[in-house]
């Protein structure tokens, strides 16, 4: 069983920059992890992925702007996001997601609002 808590979000002006971060409450080390973004009424979209081997992949739209990066140890796992220049369209609620042992986990996700 993993339990995802991210915390971070918040209400920063465009171009500004914000931290999430998702704490794992176990160790997700081997595992790959990926931040969504979901607005109400709109299906999720990936944002960025950190696998195992310590490669990224970014969604077309932040490339450049937003770094994935994590923190694994054998007690817990921390993912993180790094936002920088962030646009109003980018409002959105943020998820991270792993898969262990074929099970699907989300946290209950950060509200980021960017206002122009």
């Amino acid at each position: 069983q993993v339990q995802l808590v991210e915390s971070g979000g918040g209400l920063v002006q465009a171009g500004g920059s914000l931290r999430l971060s998702c704490t794992a409450s176990g160790s997700i080390f081997s595992n790959n992890a990926l931040w969504y973004c979901r607005a109400p009424g709109k299906q999720r979209e990936l944002v960025a992925a950190s696998d195992v081997s310590g490669s990224s992949y970014y969604a077309a739209p932040v490339k450049g702007r937003i770094t994935i990066s994590r923190d694994d140890n054998n007690a817990k796992s921390t993912l993180y996001l790094q936002m920088d220049s962030l646009k109003p369209e980018e409002t959105d609620g943020y998820y991270c997601n792993v898969n262990v042992n074929g099970k699907d986990y989300w946290g209950q996700g950060t509200q980021v609002t960017v206002s122009t």
